[in-house]
């Protein structure tokens, strides 16, 4: 048995969270939050997983110190937004080569830095790694088939780490592409909101498939320039990722860019799902790395016009449509020139 903290209990930390205990380790979970804390131990059920029972040994608590000292791992589960100011507020309580392993997705917009990236400047002393994949907080917290990859910077912490998650209806498989799996995970959301675009404005099923596809190729060929394998961009935390997140409605990017489709405002399409929009925050961070990197991105590019510059959607679809011709994949050779 490992004693493990989960700091941050959104739907995901708390998944996570009755997914450890169930294996058989002691589970701690924080929030800053008195009164999220204060519903968590007199329900043991989150408001945004209903019907989803929490087991009692799960201890809740406010005390990040308590939550982070001692810990053989520590999951850090806050959106992704909170997590630097997180980290900072943990340095303190983190024991040198202790494991921290974030889970959320995101990229920094003032910085530019991912979030292990963020994590690894404010908390040093830490060994930081990565779980991701496409994995609802919905489905786990109720035991259903997921499959996940855990980024580490050595093999034996991704195993460390693997062992502590596997389950019967968890799968974990282990990677050492930390960038690869984190910008995957990042920039699919951003992806993710243009599929619910087109769905809102009533694109079809082509269109989607269009959207995914080539949007795994602006993740590829982005995240190859910066140190990620393209293997990775094609596995589960790249297009697996990619097409739960564009294809469920458990999706908030989707549900979220569903309404932006049919016509409703960033900030009123945000306000009516009640929940942190992960590819809001990364839109503006995906369209500068793919600036600074020089990487064409038009599908971030399209998406950031609406969200931030009141561009229609139909507007948007339409230019995408009528782009220049291309070659799909220019290094194919041809029998005939």
């Amino acid at each position: 048995m490992a004693n493990v903290s989960i700091v941050g209990t959104g739907t995901w930390g708390i998944a996570l969270g009755m997914l450890l205990q169930e294996n058989g380790h002691h589970v701690t979970a924080w929030s800053k939050i008195p009164e999220e804390i204060a519903y968590l131990k007199e329900h043991h059920m989150h408001k945004s997983l209903p019907g989803v029972e929490i087991p009692e040994e799960i201890v809740f608590t406010t005390d990040l110190k308590s939550a982070c000292e001692g810990m053989d791992l520590i999951v850090l589960s806050v959106p992704s937004v909170f997590t630097r100011a997180t980290a900072r507020s943990m340095r303190p309580f983190v024991a040198e080569g202790q494991i921290i392993v974030n889970v959320a997705k995101g990229i920094e917009e003032s910085t530019l830095m991912t979030l292990v990236e963020q994590i690894r400047q404010e908390i040093p002393q830490a060994d930081v790694a990565v779980l991701s994949g496409p994995s609802h907080a919905e489905e786990v917290s109720r035991h259903m088939p997921t499959a996940c990859v855990a980024g580490a910077k050595s093999k034996e912490t991704a195993e460390r780490i693997q062992k502590y998650f596997m389950s019967r209806c968890f799968r974990v498989y282990t990677s050492p592409d930390v960038i690869g799996i984190e910008l995957g995970g990042s920039l699919k959301n951003v992806i993710a909101l243009a599929a619910g675009i087109a769905d809102g404005y009533g694109c079809g099923d082509n269109a989607k498939a269009a959207l995914i596809t080539r949007g795994i190729h602006e993740i590829a060929r982005l995240g190859g320039k910066m140190g990620g394998n393209a293997r990775t961009f094609y596995g589960l935390t790249g297009v697996g990722d990619l097409i739960v997140t564009c294809a469920s409605m458990h999706s908030r990017n989707r549900r979220a860019g569903i309404l932006i489709g049919q016509g409703y405002s960033m900030e009123e399409a945000m306000k009516k799902v009640e929940m942190v929009v992960e590819g809001v925050y990364s839109a503006k961070a995906a369209l500068a790395l793919g600036k600074k990197y020089g990487v064409s991105l038009p599908i971030v590019e399209q998406v950031n016009r609406v969200l931030f510059e009141g561009k229609p959607a139909g507007e948007a679809i339409a230019e995408l449509m009528e782009r220049d011709r291309r070659i799909e994949h220019s290094d194919l050779p041809w029998e005939q020139e």
